[in-house]
């Protein structure tokens, strides 16, 4: 599984189609700037996105629109620094990007585990290309992007959907963007944070009613 590139449009949507949609290719953005920092054609089109969402005052307007003025603020290599300074370097990151570490306090523990019975289940793996575990928040947010837009319907479906969510990313990315938000040194991924939070905060809703 790898992220395929995302159409820059804004938050919002005028049919349940459109709002499929446009989630499929947020949780496509947020693998690809989660998985390394946007290469110049990415970054192009971020910083010449549309910001007004169709519906005025959408709840994810503003983030998105915090997000793009980054990315425009910003000069591409500052991005790449920030990316290499947050998440790379040789040794412990100064931010993780893995659930396990979030949920248990170490990599490689019990939820990388479940996360993996969770997936060969739905004849889902890792690709031999990607280096990072399946656990990483760029995976998860590709394989969301998959239960919603595959054509699987065995699989890409909403309950799979709200329980892979529930499971392996609502227990723990708020307190990925957390730690983004009080790096003094995150600027574009902060932003990115803020973007996650809303994001994030209106699956969660959504799911809730289908309770």
């Amino acid at each position: 599984m790898s992220a395929q590139p995302a159409s820059l449009t804004p938050p919002g949507g005028s049919s349940a189609l459109d709002e499929e949609t446009a989630r499929a290719e947020l949780y496509g953005l947020l693998s690809q700037l989660y998985y390394a920092a946007p290469d110049p054609e990415l970054l192009s089109a971020l910083r010449v996105a549309v910001t007004e969402a169709p519906a005025e005052g959408g709840f994810l307007q503003e983030p998105w629109q915090q997000l793009v003025g980054t990315a425009r603020a910003l000069d591409g290599a500052v991005i790449t620094q920030e990316f290499d300074r947050l998440f790379g370097g040789v040794g412990k990151p100064e931010v993780y990007l893995y659930g396990s570490h979030y949920l248990s306090g170490f990599l490689n523990e019990k939820p990388l585990a479940r996360l993996r019975t969770d997936l060969d289940r739905w004849g889902l793996a890792r690709g031999d290309t990607m280096p990072e575990t399946e656990d990483h928040i760029a995976y998860l947010c590709e394989v969301m992007r998959y239960l919603i837009a595959g054509d699987d319907v065995a699989v890409c479906n909403l309950t799979n959907q709200r329980d892979f969510f529930a499971t392996h990313l609502q227990p723990w990315v708020l307190l990925l963007c957390d730690a983004l938000q009080a790096h003094p040194q995150a600027r574009f991924y902060a932003a990115l944070a803020q973007f996650t939070r809303a994001f994030v905060s209106v699956e969660t809703q959504g799911f809730d009613m289908m309770e």
